[in-house]
């Protein structure tokens, strides 16, 4: 269980600089991500897409953002980003049983805090892989939605056959990068990628890049929707495939590796006591607070008269979602506006000269 002053519930580009805002007023933070990796949209939709709107830098990608982010608030994450806590699903946000202040937090996975103040930088939701239902296979050991430099994990495919599912950027970048895998101590034994249709919607030179590897005979292509699986002794062993013949093919497998994007979802959100207009948290416009006390909300997540859903506006309410939160956790003491040009204090804390 960690105890924190405040909990950031998501870790996009809004949620990165929350931490930073939170940070530098002197609060300690945490903050969770569904993702495993920070960033949010912009570095699980659109990594190596421009984007030119961000002021003072004329044009970066959705992941550059995300890295420039991340390490201006790692003076506030922690040595080994160890208060940047990804891959967790929070399922329950309740206030603190005695009277108590702030709110018990808890993850899919039984992750706890306990919070003075929240802050939801939750985006359009948390962004979960988009599933496949496969007749015989349920979610286990045998499918997969992450690479695994994405999930934190050691490969499970060692030496295995991996069907690969999806006709996208993601599904065939990874195609690509297990591809080059193949022969090596830890690479899969062969790389196969499933589609329903020998069209594909990537950039063409990834396109480019993974048709020539099919012609090469390095990644196997299987064109077709999966009818079901064969699991035997619980190890995946054949994956039946309803060809655009319309006849049922059988391919040899061990693993499925599903890669068809990313959808945002409320999920347990929802469960959470808050007011919601059209999947959006209504806040007071000059705190960015809820209407449960101590739970703030910035970004795409929130709502009132005129937003704009831009990133420069969430960096905005962001900043003034610290300045409240801090003075709702110490109303007793001066707040003073400092700048980190002058302020030997924020310099400190930032760890600068």
């Amino acid at each position: 269980m960690h105890d924190t002053d405040a909990l950031v519930i998501g870790a996009g580009p809004v949620g990165l600089f929350q931490v930073f805002q939170l940070g530098l007023l002197g609060l300690t933070v945490h903050a969770v991500d569904a993702l495993p990796q920070p960033g949010g949209q912009c570095a699980a939709l659109y990594p190596q897409k421009p984007i030119y709107d961000v002021p003072g830098v004329p044009v970066c990608t959705g992941l550059e953002l995300a890295d420039h982010l991340l390490k201006q608030a790692s003076p506030f994450t922690g040595t080994h980003h160890e208060h940047l806590h990804l891959g967790e699903l929070v399922e329950i946000v309740e206030p603190l049983p005695d009277g108590q202040t702030g709110y018990r937090v808890v993850t899919h996975s039984g992750l706890t805090f306990h919070t003075k103040v929240v802050v939801i930088t939750a985006g359009a939701g948390a962004f979960v892989p988009r599933s496949m239902k496969i007749a015989g296979l349920d979610e286990g050991p045998h499918l997969h939605y992450y690479l695994p430099e994405e999930s934190g994990v050691a490969t499970p495919w060692v030496h295995q056959r991996v069907v690969i599912a999806g006709g996208g950027d993601e599904a065939l970048s990874a195609a690509l990068a297990l591809a080059a895998q193949v022969g090596t101590a830890t690479g899969p034994a062969r790389v196969s990628l499933m589609h329903r249709r020998d069209q594909f919607q990537a950039e063409p030179e990834l396109e480019t890049a993974v048709r020539a590897q099919i012609q090469a005979g390095s990644i196997e292509w299987i064109q077709g929707m999966p009818d079901h699986a064969c699991v035997n002794d619980g190890r995946l062993t054949e994956l039946h495939v309803l060809g655009s013949d319309g006849s049922v093919h059988t391919h040899a497998v061990d693993h499925v590796l599903v890669r068809q994007g990313l959808s945002p979802k409320l999920g347990p959100l929802s469960n959470w006591g808050l007011t919601l207009e059209r999947k959006q948290i209504p806040v007071d416009v000059s705190t960015f607070q809820t209407a449960l006390p101590g739970i703030y909300a910035a970004g795409d997540i929130n709502t009132y008269p005129g937003k704009k859903r831009l990133l420069v506006c969430g960096f905005h309410e962001a900043t003034m979602a610290a300045y409240a939160a801090r003075e709702w956790l110490r109303p007793d003491e001066p707040h003073h506006l400092q700048y980190t040009t002058t302020s030997t204090l924020l310099k400190q804390r930032l760890g600068v000269a």
